[in-house]
């Protein structure tokens, strides 16, 4: 009867941790990949990993003192304070979303990781380090690309997906 008892506090502890598990992972991910722009690439100068697809992509190495898109320069420190707070909040609420939404539980550890490696950056180099470039966009990292699918995922799971309740 006891290791009945265990079994499910496991799980549940296994819950909780997948997420924080997803959201570190997210920001390894981000780090390695921008050290190896970093180290390989000059700043402001481009790689061409595949020839055949330059039209399309290269590898741009920029840094971004501003939001998204770059967006008002030289404010790291308010987006320093905006991503603590952001990030205190989706930890937070974290613990309030039910295991049963996964989706959402997901959504917000991938816009926590993405929150966390731009952070890192802002934090440890002043700067944002941004490097796929597709031409026809700005300029950006793979934290940027987690936040973005993370906030799509939550709103699709909000606005359009049906409750699991329903």
């Amino acid at each position: 009867m006891t290791e009945t008892a265990v079994v499910p506090r496991r799980r549940s502890a296994w819950r909780w941790l997948i997420l924080p598990i997803l959201a570190l992972l997210i920001l390894g991910i981000d780090q390695a990949a921008k050290h190896l722009v970093v180290q390989r690439i000059p700043p402001y100068q481009a790689w061409m990993p595949a020839p055949a697809l330059a039209r399309f992509f290269n590898l741009t190495f920029i840094t971004n003192t501003g939001a998204a898109f770059g967006l008002f320069q030289d404010r790291s420190l308010v987006f320093v304070i905006v991503a603590v707070v952001i990030s205190i909040g989706i930890v937070l609420y974290l613990r309030r979303i039910p295991h049963e939404e996964w989706l959402i539980r997901v959504s917000l550890a991938m816009q926590l990781g993405g929150a966390l490696g731009n952070l890192v950056d802002r934090v440890r180099l002043g700067y944002v380090v941004d490097f796929m470039d597709f031409h026809m966009w700005p300029v950006f990292n793979f934290a940027d690309t987690f936040i973005v699918v993370g906030v799509g995922l939550l709103a699709y799971c909000l606005l359009v997906r049906p409750s699991p309740a329903q």
